[in-house]
Order: structure tokens, then C-alpha cells, then sequence
């Protein structure tokens, strides 16, 4: 391992070039021991002014764990073992002194001090960047990925610089984290992702931090640390992001792929973050021509889903109804039995009717009834990727009283590809509305395919959509992992895939450069990983961009150490010309526990303005409706148009 280690009186030291003693007995090693569990123990030896010394180390004696206690001071002899699990041919190696023999306890009851870090020692993880391995044109999203081996090039830790160098000093120690805040939800084995109250690049509004760039390059966030199950067996707190723990004390190990302090005991919440969730903040006008749009992955929704009122609360009391909704992760009728259904009307009119059922519980009873409109296109039975039989899709709703698809065209199958066309009167509309894009090409072998439509407005001003579902990460590997830059599950694919949409995109541009469009969805990526946008920003804006939001409030969605948006919108210039708005409504990332979740994702919303005459309609000159929070709805007497 890339590191040292040193203990006292007797010294053992383990150089940067560690296979050259890995595997060798090692004798009379002495220290403290500062924790234990049922495997073995840790111990630690006299700190070091060389801040790449390590003085702690774990001990694997599953045999003599029980003639140990916390607090003794003995020494003992074994080999030196560089352990990984054989199934984890990525993670990194563990240090470990193994096969111990010639156990001497010398005395007990010793003190046992952490090393505290924290803004007050002055000891703290570095900003921004992992690893020195990670220097492409994108940081740790460089392309290619796994250029090199972590522990192949054995290089001098440098932990002011790197957080991966930071953590590695510091395994085997005992350290104590200064008032840490959660950063991520609990797994599903109790642990959680935290950082202390050291500098932090990304903080959000909840207490999370966004993926952002620093420098030109993505914040790896090298200063977050995933707590483990702790050692008492005392249970880990299952608060929501942006909470605030008492100090955690444990020791830095290495586990499943990430760098983590198993902590002694478990530690007490001492502030919980706020509850509330906040709605969009502001409304859609009478005005045609002004519209909002929303999207939303629904995670697996079949007819028989349980989330399915949740969902629909969102969509009525947070989205506020958007005149069009983009949906990722429809199931088709029968959800996920593989019985060859590809359907999915049962699963959207379900959907559609629970949405009006809470549109008009919400509502005054003198409201006038709202229901969306829908359409799919149901895929080739297991061709689209997701649960075998559930046969996911992307789908629009839409409320008629705002919008229509352009008429005369009909819906394209699961292998047409959709194209552009222009009417004898020179108007642009598609050959199927809605249609897929370029269904049959390579790149949506087990992916989602794209859906395109034409819609209009009631004056009769025409525009686009694209309604997108990338390939998802899988096969990924750790950002803690031997693999620089780690490995970015079939980014190649979705590579391809933005880059066959784009070229939808042209082809309307190409038609009409001053077209209005909007292309949404989950797209399973950063927008920092450039390489992989790149032929899409080259045509469309990102909305966030358009619209001027803080670029860490630009989140939908929580994985690993940090927030991070992967549903992400892009709109053509003519709609960035006229103004935008977007908000990310965290209904799930900011939820109090992950079953309080309806999916994995945030939605989002957004307000455009779709036709070429300027928008003269001013926010403030909006009505509000009894019994919402925000400025909002217009009774007209074709229904209610947010």
C-alpha cells in the first residue's frame, strides 16, 4: 500500500514500495489498542510529524480478539497481508498484520486519544479532487476511464492535495469527525455518508453537497466519508440529508469499495433538517403561449404501484400541474411479470385518473374537473432495457385545454423513426406524432428509446419535444476504487445516444433555425462529463443556464457522496431568447426517510414561452385559488390552467 506506518517503542515501518515486505513476518510490532470487534482489533502507535505516516493498523485475529481489550498496550508478531476480497477486483487493499503470535500485553487501562478532525484542529480532508491519477480534461469524469491502476502506480501519497491520499494516511487511526452532517441517505446496512465542519465546496440549500465544478473540474467531494455499522453494535441514525450528528469517533478502514470510519458507538442526532418541502414558485397564465413544463421519472410505475397517489400529490400540490409532463420508467399494464404485454394505457389512465381524484380534492368543489391526456409508444417486448416484462417507456401527459399534438399525422410504432416534414404551407410538423427516434439504431440496443412530438398551441404556434432515458451507470465502479478516472457505466452508449438525438435536433433546426424546443428527461450523466453532452450543447441550452439558477441547487437525485443532477433539461435558442424559469422540486431527495420517497428522483419545472410573440404577462398580475400556497391558478371555462 502507498503509505506509512510507524509504532513504538518497538518501530515498525512500511514503506511507499509496500509489496516489497507485503507478506512478510513482522516482529514485536507494539501499540495501543484503540477499538476492537469479533475479527480482530486496531492498533496505534506514536504519531508522526510526516503527515503521510499512518500509525494505526488492524490487526485480523479472530482467535485473540477475546484476550484483548481497548486501552491495552501489548505488542506481537504476524505477517503483513495487503487484503482484498477476491469478488472486488477493484477496490483497494487493506493493510492488515495477520496469523499474530507472540501476544504480550504490558499493561492496561491506557488513554486512548483520536486524532480530531476538524476546522479547529486544523487537520481536515483537501478540496475538490480525489486522486492525482484523475487529471483529464474532466477531472474524475475524464474519458476514457480506468486509464490506470491505483495500486499499480504506487505513488507517494500526497494527502494536502488528494482526499483518496488523505484517507489512506489515515487507515488503521482512530480519528474523530467534528459535528458531521449527512450528506446522503442511510443504505440498506445502516450506513451514511458525512462530512465534518471543515470547507466544503457544493453546500445546497438542504445541507447536501452538489456535484459543481471547481476550476473547470467536477468536486469529487473528497472530504465526505461513508460511517459504517458501528462496532457496539449500536444502530447508525436514519436522518434525512443535511442533518447534523454528534461527533463521530471510530477508526478509518477500507470496506466494499469506499473509505470508511467504523465508529465506536453510533452517534445521536443533534439537529434535524428542516421538513418542509417547497413547492414550484411560480404559476403557468391563460396566456397560450406560456407554458409549464414538468418532468418526472416515476421509478417503475405500473397500474398496481403503491405510489402511485404519492406520485400524483406531487404532481397536483409541487408540480402544480404542468401543462405538459414528461414521464420516464412507465411499466407497460401487467408491471413487471415478462408475460410478452407492452401496453402501458392501463398504467397511464390509472396514473391520469389518480391525478384528477387529487385535483379535486384539492380543489374548490366549483372547480372544473382537470384530466391529462396521455400517449406512448409501447416498445418491443424486452427491448427497451429495466425489470424483464415491465417493458419501461417515456410518456407525455398533457392538458387539452392548453395544448394539442399537431394533428393529421398518426403515432409511429416501436421500430418506425420519426422525421421531420413541412407542410405544402411551409409548417413543420413530424412523420409520426409521436414517433421514436432512430428506434432501430445500435444505440438504444436495451435502452429507451427517444419520443418526439409536434404540439401546438390554441393560437396555433407550433413546437418540439424529445422526451429522453438514457442507458443508467451500471457496471460503474467506485469513486474510492483502484480504477482512474473510475470506471463511468456505459458512457460510450450514452455518448452515442445523446449524439443521435442531437441529430434529431439538427434536423429540425436545419428546417427552421428559430424552432421551439424542449428535450427532457433522465439522462443518467453529469452535465460536467462533457464528452458525453457535448453534440447536444452544441444545438441546445441547458435550462439551468437559461434561466440563472445556483449551479449547487441544480440536484435531482442523491448517490453516493453527493447531490447531483442527471435529469436535465436543454431548450433551443429561440425559447432561451424569450426567457425561462426552472425549479427542481425536491419532493424525494429532501424526503425525512427513503420510504417516504416516491422515487429516486426529483422532478422538475419549468416556464417557457413557446410562440415568436414576446410574452407581455407579468407574474404578479396572477390570481391565487383558496387553498394553495403560491401564486397560481387562473378558472377559465375550458378548466384550470396553472
Amino acid at each position: 500500500m502507498r503509505r506509512y506506518r510507524c509504532f513504538t517503542p518497538t518501530v515498525l515501518l512500511l514503506q511507499s514500495f509496500f509489496a516489497i515486505i507485503a507478506n512478510a513476518v513482522v516482529r514485536n510490532a507494539t501499540g495501543i489498542v484503540t477499538a476492537k470487534d469479533r475479527y480482530g482489533f486496531w492498533l496505534q502507535g506514536e504519531p508522526s510529524s510526516d503527515p503521510r505516516i499512518s500509525n494505526g493498523l488492524r490487526v485480523y485475529a479472530p482467535g485473540l480478539a477475546h484476550q484483548t481489550d481497548v486501552g491495552h498496550l501489548l505488542s506481537l508478531s504476524g505477517r503483513v497481508s495487503e487484503h482484498r476480497q477476491n469478488n472486488r477486483p477493484n477496490d483497494l487493499f487493506l493493510t492488515e498484520l495477520i496469523a499474530p503470535f507472540d501476544l504480550f500485553i504490558h499493561s492496561v487501562d491506557h488513554p486512548v486519544i483520536p486524532l480530531i478532525i476538524g476546522r479547529e484542529s486544523g487537520y481536515a480532508p483537501p478540496l475538490a479532487k480525489a486522486s492525482a491519477l484523475d487529471e483529464g480534461t474532466e477531472g474524475w469524469l475524464s474519458v476514457p476511464n480506468n486509464v490506470t491502476l491505483l495500486e499499480s502506480v504506487n505513488a507517494t501519497l500526497q494527502p494536502d492535495k488528494y482526499g483518496l491520499d488523505f484517507w489512506e494516511s489515515l487507515e488503521g487511526n482512530l480519528v474523530t469527525i467534528v459535528n458531521p452532517t449527512t450528506s446522503n441517505f442511510p443504505d440498506m446496512f445502516g450506513s451514511l455518508w458525512v462530512y465534518g465542519d471543515w470547507d466544503v465546496n457544493g453546500r445546497n440549500e438542504r445541507g447536501g453537497l452538489t456535484l459543481t465544478s471547481v476550476d473547470g473540474l467536477p468536486d469529487a467531494h473528497p472530504g465526505v466519508i461513508l460511517i459504517g455499522r458501528p462496532l457496539d453494535g449500536t444502530r447508525n441514525p436514519k436522518e434525512p440529508i443535511g442533518s447534523i450528528l454528534s461527533n463521530i469517533t471510530g477508526v478509518v478502514t477500507y470496506q466494499f469499495g469506499y473509505y470508511s470510519i467504523l465508529p465506536l458507538t453510533a452517534p445521536s442526532v443533534m439537529t434535524e433538517s428542516d421538513p418542509d418541502i417547497s413547492p414550484v414558485s411560480f404559476s403557468a397564465s391563460e396566456e397560450p403561449c406560456e407554458l409549464t413544463i414538468g418532468d418526472y421519472n416515476v421509478e417503475n410505475m405500473s397500474p398496481r404501484s403503491r405510489h402511485i397517489p404519492l406520485v400524483a400529490k406531487h404532481v397536483v400540490e409541487y408540480l402544480k400541474l404542468p401543462d405538459i409532463l414528461f414521464l420516464q420508467e412507465i411499466q407497460s399494464d401487467s408491471g413487471s411479470r415478462n408475460n410478452g404485454v407492452v401496453t402501458a394505457n392501463r398504467t397511464l389512465a390509472t396514473f391520469v385518473k389518480a391525478i384528477s381524484n387529487t385535483a379535486s380534492e384539492h380543489f374548490s368543489s366549483n372547480s372544473p374537473p382537470f384530466k391529462y391526456e396521455f400517449v406512448n409508444i409501447p416498445p418491443e417486448d424486452n427491448m427497451d432495457g429495466g425489470k424483464p416484462g415491465s417493458n419501461i417507456r417515456v410518456a407525455y401527459l398533457w392538458n387539452p385545454n392548453k395544448v394539442s399534438l399537431v394533428p393529421g399525422h398518426i403515432t409511429g410504432n416501436a421500430t418506425q423513426a420519426v422525421e421531420v416534414v413541412k407542410s405544402d404551407k411551409g409548417e413543420l410538423s413530424l412523420s409520426y406524432n409521436p414517433g421514436r427516434v432512430h428506434p432501430t439504431h445500435e444505440a438504444w440496443e436495451e435502452t429507451r428509446k427517444p419520443l418526439a412530438a409536434a404540439w401546438q398551441t390554441s393560437t396555433g404556434s407550433r413546437f418540439f419535444t424529445v422526451n429522453v432515458h438514457l442507458s443508467s451507470k451500471r457496471f460503474g465502479s467506485s469513486p474510492h476504487g483502484d480504477a482512474r478516472p473510475p470506471v463511468n457505466g456505459r458512457i460510450e452508449r450514452r455518448t452515442q445516444q445523446v449524439n443521435v438525438t442531437a441529430d434529431f435536433v439538427e434536423s429540425v433546426l436545419s428546417q427552421d433555425v428559430n424552432a421551439s424546443i424542449i428535450l427532457a428527461g433522465d439522462m443518467n450523466d453529469f452535465v460536467q462529463t462533457r464528452s458525453v453532452f457535448q453534440s447536444l450543447t452544441n444545438l441546445l441550452t441547458d435550462i439551468n443556464d437559461a434561466s440563472a439558477v445556483d449551479p449547487v441547487e441544480r440536484y435531482t437525485y442523491v448517490y453516493e457522496q453527493h447531490m447531483q443532477e442527471i435529469d436535465h433539461m436543454f431548450v433551443s435558442d429561440a425559447i432561451v431568447n424569450r426567457g425561462t424559469k426552472v425549479e427542481h422540486i425536491h419532493v424525494n431527495t429532501w424526503a425525512r426517510s427513503t420510504s417516504e420517497r416516491a422515487s429516486d428522483h426529483d422532478p422538475t419545472v419549468a416556464k417557457v414561452w413557446v410562440c415568436d410573440n414576446p410574452s407581455n404577462t407579468k407574474d404578479s398580475e396572477r390570481p391565487f385559488l383558496p387553498g394553495l400556497t403560491a401564486p397560481l391558478v387562473i378558472q377559465n371555462p375550458h378548466g384550470l390552467i396553472y
